[in-house]
């Protein structure tokens, strides 16, 4: 609300209470100035003095002067006086009473004083609801107020007869209260929620002269004593007065029933009346929760659209016409669009629902309604729609993204769901019917992705998501979402495409790691137990495979018995993994077997070997040692080709045998490579192993081979087989490369 009008509601309002003020004032001072002999201004001047004097306020010094001049008066007497009750609390009560009398003379409707009358001064005796009735020509009663029922009970009640009923010409006719604390007697009528219901029926004076009706109700039976009955009758002493506030051709109460509906609601409600495009809407009625978001009071019947909503009533009555004109209800997030914020409240979730020819509903809130901004998110996506389709008459309603989802104009009608059917694909009516069957016959909801074929030819795929509507057992509607799904198909034949070729290289990938690994163990393949070879030698081979996403690798070994009685030890590692390095390493593997039996030395073999590397490895480079031991002195000749160390394990301790710095296989043409000796004893076990036994991702290689070192120490009187069984689970590498490992045993040594 914008800030300048709040101010002119809030001091409207202090002017009201200023005025009922004033008059509780001016009528003590009248009272003053008859008693004391002085004008009313002095009058007036010894009231402040007497509040100063006390300490009480005016109004409560000028409540006692009024209750005290009124003597007999029952609004004096009309305090409680049961066990407990102090004489201090009887004079604040009659304080009350008094300026709730004074506050309901100075109401400007009828409707307003009786509300007063009813919240400050009845309610605390449990009443629940009054009625007050003026008399007009011919001795009828016309409703002139009310307050605590509804618009379609006043409605009824509008008009009484000089007929009917017995207790109003009985009030009418003595001039005095009829009390019934258990309902009216069998055969009579009067308003209230039951017939049991208590109620009082009290005549109206002004100026000694009966000028209308009061009718106070009880939710129940209820006891109506002495000082009740006292009370009621004072407090209503006033009415006549207020009946003077009445117009003089009051109208009936406008559609008794919306009232009522609008009234029940728990958020803000008017009903406005539409007079044409010549004149803007006025208002018929606010709810409680109207008045309190719009800073106004009851009785604003008839005001233009601009008192009430001066910030929006532009907007507000183009929504109204728009309604009346389509029979369409209108809707806006928020009026005024845009709302800067902190300078006025809007009106949230605004809703404008035609009713009848004449009229329309306006339903909004203060605070924004999770619900609708959820739809009103759901609306925003382009390609969710909403839909109702009514089985019972009401036709079909389509938001507006439906008709952009489904292909059609804006001008066409909405379609139900069955009416789709003739703008689908001719291979889609059957799911429609299903869909239809599972909703209505089966009353579950359902979904189905539909084909519609649009104006233009283009096919769009729409998944149709639904429930049914349910009344006493029968679908009534159908209630649903069309989303357009067409780009997740299209996405999802892509994907499918995607993945079927994905699976066609997975397959290629999978024979070829399944051919090399056959070829592998054909040309490498597991010694599962030592060899007993010429020298009294004992040997025990493994080879550990890559991880499972390489399946095979490259690395070799190969334990040789040669015609000349020396035997070929040695171990290689081709760079990569796959068929390729597969390929390399026979190639390699059998080229060194061939040229060892030329009975050269070692490093005459390595330099052989760096060639054919070069000549038939395609760019491939690999490690290797290649050792001769010889049986009759126990001699070992060797070379490598940038390979780790070999380990010798004697007497309990591991020691690494530095090998020459020579270069990679395959890396320089015409290399000569070097060769040394080592002469080995009885019990001398000698290990030969590839890079990923020991190589570690964050350590270095030195780290890697102290592990091993003390690990084979550790386990250095274990038989060879048990020994690289025992190294390959424990010294282990964590670069998830393929591992080769030989253990060579000379023997005479300790045997465990």
């Amino acid at each position: 609300m914008d800030p300048g009008f709040a101010a002119l509601i809030a001091e409207n309002r202090w002017l009201r209470a200023q005025v009922a003020h004033r008059r509780l004032l001016d009528l003590a001072a009248g009272v003053l100035a008859a008693q004391m002999r002085m004008s009313t201004s002095d009058a007036a001047e010894h009231l402040t003095a007497l509040a100063a004097a006390t300490g009480l306020s005016a109004g409560d010094i000028a409540a006692d002067v009024v209750n005290a001049v009124a003597g007999s008066d029952e609004l004096a007497d009309a305090v409680p006086t049961g066990r407990g009750t102090t004489a201090a609390a009887q004079i604040t009560e009659a304080r009350r009473a008094r300026r709730t009398a004074t506050e309901a003379e100075a109401a400007s409707t009828v409707s307003e004083a009786a509300r007063t009358l009813l919240r400050d001064g009845l309610s605390p005796y449990g009443a629940d609801s009054l009625w007050l009735w003026q008399w007009v020509d011919h001795g009828c009663l016309r409703l002139a107020g009310y307050a605590g029922i509804g618009a379609a009970e006043a409605a009824a009640w509008q008009w009484i007869p000089p007929g009917a009923p017995g207790p109003f010409r009985a009030v009418f006719t003595e001039g005095a209260p009829v009390w019934f604390e258990e309902g009216p007697s069998r055969g009579e009528i009067l308003p209230g929620p039951s017939a049991q219901a208590a109620r009082a029926l009290l005549p109206l004076f002004r100026r000694g002269k009966q000028v209308g009706l009061a009718l106070v109700g009880w939710p129940g039976p209820t006891a109506l004593d002495g000082t009740l009955r006292r009370a009621l009758t004072g407090l209503l002493d006033v009415g006549g007065t207020v009946l003077d506030t009445a117009d003089s051709v009051r109208p009936a109460v406008s559609a008794p029933v919306l009232v009522d509906v609008l009234d029940s609601l728990a958020h803000p409600a008017a009903l406005l009346r539409f007079h044409g495009s010549t004149r803007a809407p006025t208002v018929d009625h606010l709810n409680d929760e109207a008045v309190a978001a719009l800073g106004s009071p009851h009785g604003e019947e008839g005001a233009p659209l601009v008192r009430l909503f001066p910030l929006v009533h532009v907007e507000l009555a183009r929504m109204v016409r728009r309604a009346v004109g389509t029979r369409r209800t209108q809707r806006a997030a928020r009026l005024p669009m845009p709302a800067p914020a902190g300078k006025h409240a809007p009106l949230l979730d605004l809703r404008v629902l035609p009713v009848g020819e004449e009229r329309v509903l306006v339903l909004w809130h203060d605070v924004s309604d999770p619900g609708l901004a959820a739809a009103r998110a759901t609306a925003r996506l382009q390609s969710v729609a909403t839909f109702q389709d009514n089985l019972t008459g009401g036709g079909t309603t389509w938001s507006e993204q439906a008709y952009g989802v489904l292909g059609l104009d804006r001008d066409e009608p909405p379609l139900p769901l069955e009416a789709i059917r003739g703008r689908l694909h001719r291979d889609d009516g059957e799911v429609l019917t299903d869909l239809l069957t599972t909703l209505t016959a089966h009353q579950t909801g359902a979904q189905a992705v539909l084909r519609v074929v649009l104006p233009s030819g283009a096919v769009r795929h729409v998944r149709v998501a639904a429930e049914p509507l349910i009344s006493g057992g029968t679908v009534t509607g159908i209630a649903g979402v069309y989303q357009d799904v067409s780009d997740s198909r299209r996405t999802e034949a892509a994907l499918t495409a995607t993945f079927d070729q994905l699976t066609a290289v997975h397959q290629q990938a999978e024979t070829r790691h399944q051919l090399a690994l056959q070829l592998q163990r054909a040309i490498v393949p597991e010694v599962p137990a030592s060899l007993e070879l010429p020298g009294d030698l004992t040997v025990a081979v493994r080879y550990r495979p890559a991880t499972e996403e390489y399946r095979v690798g490259g690395d070799w070994y190969d334990v040789l018995a040669l015609p000349s009685g020396k035997i070929l030890v040695t171990v290689g590692d081709i760079a990569g993994h796959g068929i390729d390095s597969v390929t390399g390493m026979v190639a390699l593997r059998n080229a060194q077997r061939a040229l060892a039996f030329t009975g050269d030395s070692p490093r005459r073999l390595m330099g052989w070997l760096n060639e054919v590397t070069l000549r038939t490895g395609g760019g491939t480079t690999a490690t290797a040692v290649c050792a001769l031991y010889d049986p009759e002195d126990r001699g070992l000749l060797w070379s490598s080709a940038g390979h780790l160390p070999m380990m010798l394990l004697r007497d309990g301790r591991a020691r690494l045998l530095d090998p020459p710095r020579d270069v990679l296989l395959g890396a320089v043409p015409s290399f000569s490579y070097r060769e040394q000796r080592i002469g080995l004893r009885p019990g001398d076990t000698l290990l030969l192993y590839t890079d990923g036994l020991i190589e570690r991702r964050h350590a270095g290689l030195d780290e890697g081979l102290a592990r091993l070192a003390a690990e084979a120490e550790r386990l250095g009187d274990r038989e060879p087989d048990r020994l690289v069984d025992e190294l390959l689970s424990t010294a282990t590498g964590d670069t998830d490369d393929d591992t080769s490992l030989v253990a060579v045993r000379v023997g005479g040594g300790r045997r465990s």
